[in-house]
């Protein structure tokens, strides 16, 4: 079957292009502007979000680590944040094509190498950690709250990545109720922390507090390396899981 063509967002074509999430999702019609609004603004940091040329959620984004809205010391490597190949899509080579792509920037600049954060076991809205394993990415640090933090490397005599402190905390500052970080690198958040959560947790009488990642500086020191979506309960991280904002699903992901 022939490969769909790869094409690259940039500020020339962000307006008319998708990406890829929250297409056609009216509700959070504001949430995918913030999205787009956060892309320009990384395109001038050196940040590239190539997707499939179709209406599909088939796409990479990443960065020079060093401008990385998440919290790891990666000196002279590419930080790949999301990167997903759904539906019919899937099983066709689309992700190496991707992944290769992105190892192809970073020996162009002399990178190192890629570095991410996934779950250590799958997690939602991360990459999918044993397909990563399998393409010569290896784990180089685990935290206990559930994250790893994968390297694949170009230059094998390189430092390995690592977190910064800041995620290595078991408990955060926050003890009482729902406690969540979260950022506009993603088109759903803004929407359903800001709506769906707060009407979730009115509906349960829990206190919520809502902290906004909107430099990179808080996102690089924040608690959790998951810096597009991170809920807490009573100190404790809980999960990645957007859904979890949602009434429906709450009390499924959330054991009190």
């Amino acid at each position: 079957m022939k490969m769909e063509n790869i094409i690259t967002l940039d500020r020339s074509n962000i307006e008319k292009e998708h990406i890829c999430c929250a297409i056609s999702d009216k509700k959070c019609k504001d949430s995918y502007a913030l999205k787009k609004d956060w892309l320009k603004r990384e395109f001038d940091n050196g940040y590239v979000f190539r997707r499939l040329d179709a209406r599909a959620k088939v796409f990479i984004e990443y960065g020079p680590a060093e401008n990385g809205w998440v919290p790891v010391e990666a000196p002279n490597y590419l930080l790949v944040n999301c990167f997903w190949v759904s539906g019919q899509y899937k099983g066709q080579g689309y992700g190496k094509e991707l992944l290769r792509l992105a190892m192809k920037d970073a020996e162009a600049q002399g990178r190192n190498g890629l570095v991410t954060v996934t779950g250590t076991s799958k997690f939602h809205f991360m990459s999918d950690t044993k397909w990563l394993l399998t393409q010569g990415f290896e784990t180089c640090e685990k935290l206990s709250s559930g994250f790893s933090l994968l390297v694949k490397k170009i230059n094998p005599n390189a430092i390995n990545p690592k977190f910064k402190d800041s995620v290595k905390i078991v408990e955060i500052e926050y003890k009482s109720g729902l406690v969540v970080y979260y950022s506009n690198r993603c088109p759903f958040s803004e929407y359903h922390v800001t709506t769906s959560l707060l009407e979730t947790a009115e509906k349960r009488n829990l206190p919520l507090k809502v902290i906004k990642l909107d430099t990179m500086a808080k996102a690089q020191s924040a608690p959790t390396p998951a810096t597009i979506f991170s809920l807490y309960y009573d100190g404790q991280f809980v999960t990645t899981d957007l859904s979890v904002c949602m009434d429906s699903r709450f009390d499924k992901i959330v054991k009190r």
